[in-house]
């Protein structure tokens, strides 16, 4: 392994020592048998934190499930897969991310998802040799997002969202009008693992945002109304079931 930088060093010395019960109440219980997934917690930069960047990617509006959600790329895990392999392939498939420019540095604890009993495992990646990434289908990914890491966590950025069943989560603005809401399974994993890192900044949590409209029902594309919407049997690791959301 090549030398990380002194603020992802950081970062995997925290997955490392971090209880899964500091990141979700759900746990895979014992003697169960679920479907198993893993996404990439994918960082860039070389400089400080501030400097750092995480790659996302967010669903396309028109998806029958979790329009317009943000997440980190990932999947189901394949026969014969590792949860390292598997996170690679699926950011390789919906980016066209170059694996070999990806240094794996660790993982955080394997999370379910009770709803789609699915086990996921958040593999930590170092982007070391960044290239042009792109959404390679329209009808899969809507954008690939270059977020700053002191952009998420700036107090301004920083929101509660508030899901039609009454729950409320931790949540971040990103995108270039930071209009774009990163929220549910994937927006809880950034928080708590900064919160475990300390470096979380104090924020307004009275700031709340009720989950737009088209994040829970998906709109049609413009022409092709009556047309049958896309999907594909993927992970779907921003899994917004309301239990799960309730985990503070």
């Amino acid at each position: 392994m090549t030398g990380l930088p002194e603020w992802l060093a950081e970062v995997q010395a925290g997955a490392a020592s971090i209880p899964g019960e500091k990141l979700s109440r759900f746990l895979p219980p014992e003697g169960s048998d679920p479907r198993r997934g893993a996404v990439l917690m994918l960082f860039a930069g070389e400089g400080s934190r501030e400097d750092g960047e995480l790659l996302l990617t967010e669903r396309a509006h028109h998806m029958r499930s979790h329009p317009g959600q943000v997440s980190f790329p990932g999947g189901s895990i394949d026969p014969g897969e590792t949860p390292e392999q598997a996170a690679l392939r699926e950011a390789e498939e919906e980016t066209g991310l170059d694996p070999a420019s990806v240094e794996v540095f660790g993982r955080l604890p394997e999370l379910w998802l009770p709803p789609s009993n699915f086990a996921v495992t958040t593999i930590l990646g170092w982007w070391h040799e960044p290239h042009p990434v792109e959404a390679l289908s329209r009808d899969e990914v809507h954008a690939v997002h270059h977020v700053r890491i002191a952009e998420l966590l700036d107090p301004a950025h920083r929101i509660g969202v508030r899901h039609h069943s009454g729950w409320v989560g931790p949540g971040f603005l990103i995108g270039e009008d930071k209009d774009v809401i990163l929220w549910g399974f994937t927006g809880g994993i950034i928080s708590r693992l900064f919160d475990w890192l300390g470096w979380t900044v104090p924020w307004d949590e009275q700031q709340v945002r009720d989950l737009p409209d088209y994040m829970l029902v998906g709109a049609p594309p413009p022409g092709t109304a009556g047309v049958p919407r896309p999907d594909r049997p993927f992970l779907d690791i921003s899994d917004e079931d309301e239990d799960e959301e309730g985990d503070g």
